[in-house]
């Protein structure tokens, strides 16, 4: 284990959010996991197209203070990568790490990954986690789809990835489109052992 970026006891995972709409799905991860007492690190990555998306959906611009800005505090336990940087740690099998989550994963993403192109960051840690067989959540977000699509899909499934799409819930009647974002993101955190307090869980006796 590399000293600096580990915690003993707690989830070392990776976030990364790529150049699809639902920048405040992404936001909204951040802050959870942050948050959670049961997560030591996040490594963010955030690719070049992403950027655009949170500027034209968040009014976040730049890639400096880009953390702050999108938690609305200095991060304490979250640090961020260059999609560039493939000498970064998450970029190697030797890292301990307990997942990834791409939220949103664009269809570009997608391919690179199920291509198995690894040709950045974001790209060669999910094929890390594939070749590790550690959780990926792909939360692909593109509307209709085309065969391409769904064959990379299929693809990156059989791989070991979890294809979760950006399709949020409304029998828990959200007050907003943040409300709605939150709910997904606790969907997203369930499923990798992280169930999220405030999460709506369906009752059918209600």
């Amino acid at each position: 284990m590399q000293k600096g970026n580990w915690r003993v006891g707690g989830l070392n995972l990776t976030v990364a959010m790529t150049g699809a709409s639902g920048a405040v799905f992404g936001g909204e991860l951040l802050r959870a996991l942050e948050a959670d007492e049961r997560v030591s690190r996040i490594h963010f990555v955030a690719s070049e197209n992403s950027l655009r998306v949170m500027a034209e959906e968040l009014g976040v611009s730049g890639r400096n203070g880009l953390l702050g800005k999108l938690l609305g505090a200095e991060p304490k336990k979250t640090v961020q990568h260059l999609d560039a940087d493939i000498g970064a740690a998450i970029a190697s099998g030797s890292y301990p790490s307990h997942g990834m989550i791409i939220l949103p994963c664009s269809m570009g993403t997608l391919a690179a990954i199920a291509q198995g192109l690894a040709n950045g960051l974001i790209a060669r840690a999910a094929d890390v986690a594939l070749k590790e067989r550690r959780p990926l959540l792909m939360c692909v977000r593109e509307t209709p789809f085309n065969r391409i699509h769904l064959r990379n899909m299929t693809l990156a499934s059989d791989a070991g990835a979890v294809i979760f799409p950006v399709i949020p819930a409304f029998y828990d009647k959200p007050a907003d489109s943040t409300e709605m974002a939150r709910q997904f993101v606790c969907r997203v955190l369930a499923h990798i052992g992280l169930p999220q307090p405030g999460a709506y869980v369906w009752k059918a006796d209600e």
